[in-house]
C-alpha cells in the first residue's frame, strides 16, 4: 500500500441527458477526515453519500468537494407554441405565446442522474488519491533519507572513542584528582564512588540500541505503506527523547555534537510527517 500524502487536487467532468457534471476535489492537512460541501441548491440530498465515501476512502486529511451543474453545450429545450394564446392574440411575439417547458423531473431521472454525479465523483477521488500518492512517494523518499542520517549519526556516536567506559572513568578521574588537589578536606573514597557512578550513568549503550530499533520500524513502517503518518509521528517522538538523552548524558563534545545533529535531523522528520496520511 503506498503513502498518501495529505494534500492533493483533482478534477472530473461529465454529461448525463443534457446536464454537465463538474466535481472539484482538494485536501489538506488534517487530524482526522473533515469534509466540507459545496452542492448546487437542489442537490443536498447527496450530501451523505458523499460524506460517507470519502470518510471510508481516506483516512485522515482536510477535504473540500464542490460540485457544479449546468445544462451541457447544445443542450436547449425546445419551445412550445401556447395555441390558445396565439388563437386569442395572434402574434407570436408576444410575451408568453412561446413558453420553454420546465423539466418535470421523475424518480427515475433523478436516481439516473444522481449516480451519474457519484460516478464523476468516483473519477475526481481516483484523481484526487493519486495526487495524494504521488506527493506521498517524494515524502517517502525525504523520510528514508532522514531515516539513514539517523542510523549513520547513531553508528558515529556507536564507536566513538570518547564513550568506551575506560575513557568515561579517566576523565571522570582526573576531574577527582583535581577536586583532591584544590582541597583536602573532600573524602577520596565518596569522590571515588560517585565518579563511577557517574561513568556508569553517563555509558549511552542503551540509548544507541533503542535508536536502532526505532531506525528498523521507521522503515518497516515507511516500507508496510497505508496511513502511517501517526505511527511514524510517535516513532519521530521517541528519536527526539533519545537524542535529548544522549546530550544530557553526554560528558565529550564529540556526543554532544552528535546529539544536537541527530535532534535537527530529528527536527526535519517530524516536520515533513506532518503532511502524511
Amino acid at each position: 500500500m503506498n503513502l498518501q500524502s495529505m494534500t492533493g487536487f483533482a478534477r472530473a467532468v461529465a454529461e448525463h441527458e443534457g446536464t454537465s457534471i463538474a466535481w472539484e476535489v482538494k485536501s489538506v492537512n488534517g487530524k482526522s477526515v473533515e469534509v466540507r460541501l459545496r452542492l448546487p441548491q437542489g442537490f443536498e440530498r447527496l450530501e451523505p453519500a458523499v460524506r460517507q465515501i470519502l470518510q471510508k476512502r481516506f483516512a485522515r486529511g482536510n477535504f473540500q468537494a464542490t460540485l457544479t451543474i449546468g445544462r451541457a453545450v447544445g443542450a436547449q429545450a425546445q419551445p412550445v407554441v401556447n395555441e390558445a394564446f396565439l388563437k386569442d392574440l395572434g402574434l407570436l411575439s408576444l410575451r408568453g405565446v412561446l413558453d420553454i417547458p420546465e423539466t418535470v423531473e421523475t424518480e427515475e431521472a433523478r436516481a439516473a442522474l444522481d449516480a451519474a454525479i457519484m460516478a464523476a465523483l468516483e473519477v475526481a477521488l481516483n484523481g484526487l488519491e493519486q495526487a495524494r500518492q504521488g506527493e506521498g512517494a517524494a515524502l517517502a523518499l525525504l523520510l528514508s533519507g532522514h531515516i539513514d542520517t539517523i542510523e549513520a549519526l547513531t553508528l558515529r556516536a556507536e564507536v566513538d572513542p570518547s564513550r568506551e567506559t575506560a575513557v568515561i572513568r579517566e576523565r571522570i578521574a582526573e576531574q577527582v584528582r583535581l577536586l583532591m588537589d584544590a582541597s583536602a578536606n573532600l573524602d577520596a573514597t565518596r569522590l571515588h564512588m560517585e565518579a563511577a557512578f557517574l561513568a556508569t550513568k553517563a555509558d549511552i549503550r542503551e540509548e544507541i540500541d533503542r535508536l536502532k530499533t526505532h531506525v528498523a520500524s521507521g522503515r518497516a513502517l515507511l516500507v508496510g505503506g497505508g496511513a502511517v503518518g501517526r505511527k511514524l509521528d510517535f516513532l519521530a517522538q521517541e528519536f527526539n527523547r533519545e537524542s535529548n538523552t544522549l546530550c544530557s548524558k553526554s560528558n565529550a563534545a564529540a556526543i554532544t555534537a552528535i546529539g544536537l545533529d541527530l535532534k535537527a535531523v530529528v527536527d526535519q522528520f517530524r516536520e515533513q510527517i506532518q503532511n502524511l496520511e
